[in-house]
C-alpha cells in the first residue's frame, strides 16, 4: 500500500500530561469520531485500542506510548499516546523525537498536576509546537474559569483559547470565526479579540493590518496558525469531553488546520550542523529510532522510527550510526494499538515501524549521511533495587528479560554494581520498578527476591603520602619472587578519575615491570580499602623501586603494587564519598514545613521552592542518596498519597565523620561475617 499523502499533508502529534487526564480516551474518541474504528475504546472497561497490554488493562492505565494513526480532512493524523505517571515518565520523553505538536491534557477535575507541568516544559525545550486541551468538561463540580487562569498563570499569556465550553459542558463554542455569543465561560467575543491579537503579534504584516482595520478575517487568522504554533506564539486552548465525544472534532480541525506539518515544525539536523535535514521524500534517507516494542503475541521486536528525509522501502539498504555495514528493514509497518499494517514505503515526515532489526532508542539510520541527532532529554533514574533469581537455573532468563526491558524504557537501567556486587534495578520510582518486575512474572515467569541495594559509595584521599615503600619477597625453594616498589600518592580533582605517573629516572625497576605495578593499583582501586568501595580520583606516581635479576616477575609487581596503595591510602587522609541527589518534592501546600522538616533529618539541603496553583508546591533540596531508602513510604504518609517526587544524581561529597565510621565499622563486619560461613 502506498501512501496517498505527502509529507506536508501530515501531522504529528502527541498526548502528554498526568494520569488520569483522559489522554487514551481522547486517542479513542478520535479514532471513533474519524470512524477509524467503530467502537469506542474505554481505558476502565479494559476495551480501549491502544492499552493493549495485560499490565495496562489491569492498572487502567498507559504503562508505554502507544501509536494510532487516523485520516481527517484529507490529512494523516499520527497520534503518540503516552503514559501519565510520573514513573512512566521515559516513553513519554522519548516519543517528543517523534512529533512537531505536542498536545498537553488536562482534567477539569484535578486541574494542573505534577506531570502535566513537567511534559508541557519538556516539550517546549525540545522547541514543539503546542496545544493545551482541557478535558472532562462534562464533570461535576468543576472550575473551568478557574483552572483557565491557572493555565495562563503557569504556562504564559500565549495560552489562549479557541473554544469554550458551552450547555454545561456538552458542547463548545468556536471563538475564532466567531466575534459573539455566550459560553459557559463568558462573553465569546472577548476569547475572540484576545486569540486575534495574539495572532497578529506573531505577524507583522498581520499587526500592521490589525492596528488599522481592528479586525482580522477568520481565513487570515487561520492562515497564520501554523507560524504561530510552530513559534510558541500561540499556545491553543481547547475544550473536550472525550468519552461523550464533546469537542472531538474542533480539536481535529484545529490540528488539521493549524498543527505545523513536518515542513513547518521543529527542525532536525545532525549535531555540529546549523544546516537543517530538508524533509522532502526524494532525499537522502535520514530517520530516528524513539520507540522500541515487543509484539506480546508473536514476540516480534519493533522498531518504531520518524522518517526525516527519504523513503523507506522493504528493499532500502540502511546503515544504522556509524556502522558501515548496511542491512535491509524487510517489510515497513504502520502501528495501529496493538495491531501492525504493512505498507509499501515510508515517506519524510512520517512514522512507520520495522521489525526484528536491532535498533536502540535515538539510532539514526541513513543511507549515508552520517551523524547524530538530538533527543529529548530523560531524567537519570535514581530509584533502586537489588534483585536475585530465586532459582539459580534463572540467572541467564533473568538478564534477557532484564535487557528487554532495557531496550524498551531509557529511564530502566539494569546492571551489576561494580562496588557491591548486587544486581540493581533503577528507575523512576517505586511504581516504575515494581510494574517492570510484576511484567517479569507474567511475560516470563521469572521470580526473583528484592531488598534495598547498598549505597555506591567510593573511596578517595585529601593528602599527600610522600615516598611510600613495599618489598614483596617469597621465597620457596625455586624460583623467588622479589619486587620493591615506591611510590608517593595524591589526590586527582574530583571526576579527574586515576593517573599513573612513571618518575622513575634510570633503571631502578625495568620497563617491562611498571606496568605491572599500575595493573596491582587498579586492581586494589577496584576491591577498596577503607570499606570495600572503588577507590577513585587519585595519582599514583611511581618513583622509586628494585628489581631482582632472577626473582622479579610480573606477579610480584602486581603484589607490591597492590600492597604499597594500601600503605599509602593509610597515610594521606582516606575519605569515603557519597552520591548527592537533586530531589524535587510536590505536595500539597499545607505539607510544606512536615516536608522541609523531613528533608532537614535526612541531611538535606534546600534548593528552592514554588507554589503552583491548585494548593501545591514544589521543593526542592540536594540530600544524599543514603538518606532515602525509604523517602516514598514516608513522603506518602505525610502527605496522604498527594506528594510525588523525583530525583536526579548531582555530584559525590565527602561523608561527615561520623557517618563514614559507621560505615567502616559496617563493612568490617559484613566481612568478618563473610569469613565465617
Amino acid at each position: 500500500m502506498m501512501p496517498s499523502y505527502s509529507a506536508a499533508d501530515i501531522r504529528n502529534i502527541i498526548l502528554v500530561g498526568h494520569a488520569g487526564a483522559g489522554k487514551t480516551s481522547l486517542a479513542e474518541a478520535i479514532l471513533h469520531t474519524t470512524g477509524t474504528t467503530n467502537r469506542l475504546g474505554s481505558v476502565s472497561e479494559g476495551s480501549s485500542h491502544l492499552d493493549v497490554s495485560e499490565e495496562e488493562k489491569e492498572r487502567a492505565c498507559s504503562i508505554d506510548s502507544a501509536l494510532c494513526h487516523v485520516e481527517y480532512g484529507g490529512k494523516q493524523i499520527n497520534i503518540i499516546d503516552t503514559p501519565g505517571a510520573p514513573d512512566f515518565v521515559g516513553p513519554a520523553i522519548a516519543a517528543l523525537a517523534g512529533v512537531e505538536t505536542a498536545v498537553c491534557v488536562i482534567s477539569a477535575a484535578a486541574g494542573i498536576e505534577v506531570n502535566t507541568r513537567r511534559m508541557m516544559e519538556r516539550a517546549g525545550q525540545f522547541g514543539l509546537a503546542r496545544m493545551v486541551v482541557i478535558n472532562k468538561i462534562d464533570a461535576e463540580n468543576i472550575d473551568l474559569a478557574g483552572l483557565l487562569k491557572g493555565v495562563q498563570e503557569v504556562f504564559g499569556r500565549a495560552c489562549m483559547p479557541v473554544n469554550l465550553p458551552a450547555e454545561g459542558g456538552q458542547g463548545v463554542v468556536d471563538c475564532l470565526g466567531s466575534s459573539d455569543g455566550s459560553s459557559d465561560l463568558g462573553d465569546v467575543g472577548e476569547a475572540h479579540t484576545a486569540l486575534v491579537e495574539a495572532v497578529a503579534e506573531s505577524n507583522e504584516s498581520l499587526m500592521e493590518k490589525y492596528f488599522e482595520s481592528g479586525d482580522l478575517d477568520a481565513s487570515e487568522v487561520r492562515a497564520a496558525l501554523p507560524k504561530a504554533l510552530a513559534g510558541g506564539g500561540l499556545v491553543p486552548v481547547l475544550f473536550t469531553a472525550a468519552t461523550s465525544e464533546v469537542g472531538i472534532k474542533e480539536l481535529l480541525d484545529l490540528v488539521t488546520g493549524s498543527a505545523p506539518s513536518p515542513l513547518e515544525g521543529k527542525p532536525r539536523q545532525f549535531t555540529g550542523q546549523d544546516e537543517a535535514i530538508k524533509p522532502t521524500a526524494d532525499g537522502p534517507f535520514v530517520a530516528q529510532v524513539f520507540k522500541v516494542t515487543t509484539d506480546p503475541r508473536s514476540n516480534i521486536k519493533f522498531s518504531v522510527m520518524r522518517i526525516y528525509s527519504g523513503r523507506l522501502r522493504s528493499d532500502t539498504n540502511i546503515q544504522v550510526g556509524d556502522d558501515r555495514r548496511g542491512q535491509r528493514p524487510g517489510a515497513v509497518h504502520k502501528l495501529q494499538g496493538g495491531e501492525h499494517t504493512e505498507i509499501d514505503e515510508g515517506i519524510a515526515g512520517d512514522v512507520v515501524a520495522v521489525a526484528k532489526l536491532d535498533l536502540a532508542i535515538g539510532d539514526v539510520l541513513h543511507t549515508g549521511s552520517v551523524g547524530q541527532i538530538e533527543m529529548p532529554v530523560v531524567p537519570s533514574p535514581m530509584f533502586s533495587l537489588a534483585i536475585e533469581p530465586k532459582s539459580r537455573s534463572d540467572v541467564e532468563k533473568v538478564s534477557g528479560a532484564l535487557a528487554r526491558f532495557t531496550e524498551e524504557d531509557p529511564c530502566f537501567v539494569a546492571d551489576r554494581d561494580a562496588a557491591t556486587h548486587e544486581l540493581v534495578i533503577r528507575g523512576v520510582g517505586d511504581l516504575h520498578l515494581r510494574t517492570i518486575l510484576s511484567r517479569m512474572k507474567r511475560d516470563f515467569k521469572l521470580d526473583v527476591d528484592t531488598k534495598p541495594p547498598k549505597i555506591p559509595y567510593k573511596e578517595t584521599v585529601t593528602g599527600v603520602a610522600k615516598e611510600v615503600e613495599y618489598t614483596h619477597k617469597k621465597q620457596t625453594g625455586g624460583a623467588g619472587q622479589f619486587a620493591r616498589v615506591v611510590v608517593t600518592l595524591e589526590p586527582n580533582e574530583r571526576s579527574g578519575g586515576y593517573e599513573f605517573i612513571d618518575d622513575i629516572y634510570g633503571g631502578a625497576i625495568d620497563q617491562p615491570f611498571r606496568p605491572s605495578v599500575d595493573k596491582g593499583v587498579q586492581q586494589q582501586m577496584r576491591e577498596g580499602i577503607l570499606a570495600g568501595y572503588p577507590v577513585e580520583d587519585i595519582k599514583v606516581h611511581l618513583v622509586d623501586g628494585k628489581t631482582h635479576p632472577v626473582d622479579s616477575k610480573d606477579i610480584a609487581f602486581q603484589i607490591a603494587g597492590r600492597e604499597v596503595l594500601k600503605l599509602a591510602f593509610a597515610k594521606a587522609g582516606p575519605v569515603l564519598l557519597e552520591p548527592i541527589v537533586n530531589i524535587e518534592v510536590t505536595v500539597p501546600t499545607r505539607n510544606v514545613g512536615d516536608i522541609q522538616g523531613d528533608l532537614a533529618s535526612r541531611r538535606g539541603r534546600p534548593s528552592g521552592q514554588d507554589t503552583l496553583p491548585g494548593g501545591m508546591a514544589v521543593i526542592r533540596a540536594q540530600t544524599p542518596l543514603a538518606e532515602l531508602a525509604d523517602y516514598s513510604s514516608r513522603l506518602s504518609s505525610i502527605t496522604g498519597g498527594q506528594g510525588s517526587y523525583t530525583m536526579e544524581l548531582s555530584h559525590y561529597e565527602q561523608v561527615p565523620g561520623n557517618v563514614q565510621q559507621q560505615i567502616i565499622d559496617q563493612a568490617k563486619k559484613a566481612k568478618q561475617e563473610e569469613r565465617e560461613k
